[in-house]
């Protein structure tokens, strides 16, 4: 994988770039679909190429490999294969979900045992078999095996966490590095940093991930119940740290507006589901601020969806018709909103870029996250 910083804005931290790997392009800033267990729900993959956009999409390491399974993964010759995507996938190495299953999972210094949401039969990670997990799900950039620290950890919690996801990143990087790629294209190991709330942490953190002197960098464990200015003070604590040349992946975040402020503070890549969930429970996002189609207001507006917006969906169907499609429970309603609102999130990513090229991002942005905190 190669990064290339292209261009740096004048007023902010946030940075113009391009990922190039071995099953494509990426142009950063970027935001990433997430497929959890190989689809992004609701919508094709002809549409997430054409219409909305997406360079590069997610898996998750810990629903692939319960199920379909690494066999079925392998004898496929990968996710791509599998998937019938030919552009770059992510996977996350199962952390956070192994984290969120805390009535039945276990920490030890050898690993993470855990009972599968599925069946409840019995599973292990350790940062090794992590490694060699995500080598078969063969995405072209995979994730360090961490613990995501909950956001109101205390510090003793945060500290005994923060040095188990540092022991267990020396381990998955020698196993990475001693290990090769299964299909014939090249994979990237991520380093992720932890660190909770506490500033202190975070910057150990982030110098310890940097010794490593990996390819590209993650920041984890934020969005996880901590007030979203924490978060962001976070971000600037380890942005001065990391290697300028490198880019960094802020995960699972988050809406509209924490995208802006994330890249404000010099993030490069983000994912978050909540395009797509949202979208199913009928919130849809726009330049004007946030609409619940459900709602009443919405009965007799036949206007577009959203006439600024990108995708087909946006002017193809109205407002009448898609709030009549989720009062009826029909799922074309998921799809339709889902598809809107992958296809703003790309919108969001690409003006940035854009204006960053134009070198006024920081005045954009403080005028757009006005607006989008809107409810219509």
């Amino acid at each position: 994988m190669r990064f290339t910083l292209l261009k740096t804005d004048p007023q902010s931290n946030a940075r113009r770039g391009r990922i190039e790997t071995d099953h494509g392009t990426i142009e950063t800033p970027i935001f990433m679909p997430v497929g959890t267990v190989g689809s992004v729900k609701g919508v094709y993959h002809r549409d997430l190429k054409s219409d909305i956009q997406a360079q590069i999409i997610l898996g998750n390491t810990y629903h692939l490999y319960l199920r379909p399974g690494l066999d079925v993964l392998r004898e496929a010759g990968g996710l791509h294969s599998f998937i019938g995507w030919d552009r770059p996938i992510l996977t996350d190495s199962g952390g956070f979900q192994v984290f969120s299953l805390a009535d039945s999972r276990k920490l030890t210094p050898e690993g993470c045992t855990f009972r599968s949401h599925i069946d409840g039969s019995a599973h292990s990670f350790t940062p090794e078999n992590n490694v060699d997990t995500q080598r078969v799900i063969g995405a072209d950039i995979i994730m360090a095996l961490d613990e995501c620290t909950p956001g109101d950890a205390d510090r003793a919690y945060a500290r005994k966490s923060l040095d188990l996801t540092k022991e267990w990143l020396k381990r998955g990087i020698a196993r990475f590095d001693s290990t090769e790629p299964l299909y014939g294209y090249s994979q990237t190991f991520f380093p992720i940093i932890q660190g909770c709330v506490y500033p202190d942490m975070r910057a150990e953190a982030a110098e310890f991930v940097a010794s490593f002197d990996r390819e590209g960098y993650a920041i984890g464990g934020l969005s996880v119940g901590e007030p979203t200015e924490v978060m962001y003070e976070m971000i600037e604590v380890v942005h001065p740290i990391l290697p300028k040349d490198r880019p960094r992946y802020l995960m699972g975040v988050g809406t509209p507006e924490n995208l802006l402020e994330g890249i404000a503070r010099g993030i490069d890549m983000f994912d978050c589901v909540m395009p797509t969930r949202n979208g199913r429970n009928g919130m849809l996002f726009t330049w004007e601020g946030r609409m619940n189609m459900r709602n009443r207001k919405w009965e007799r507006d036949f206007s577009p969806i959203d006439p600024n917006g990108t995708s087909f969906v946006d002017t193809a169907y109205t407002k009448a018709y898609l709030r009549h499609l989720f009062i009826a429970g029909e799922m074309l309603a998921a799809q339709i909103a889902s598809e809107h609102n992958l296809a703003f999130y790309l919108d969001v990513v690409s003006k940035a870029r854009q204006h960053i090229e134009d070198g006024d991002f920081y005045q954009w942005k403080e005028a757009a996250v006005k607006k989008l905190q809107n409810r219509l």
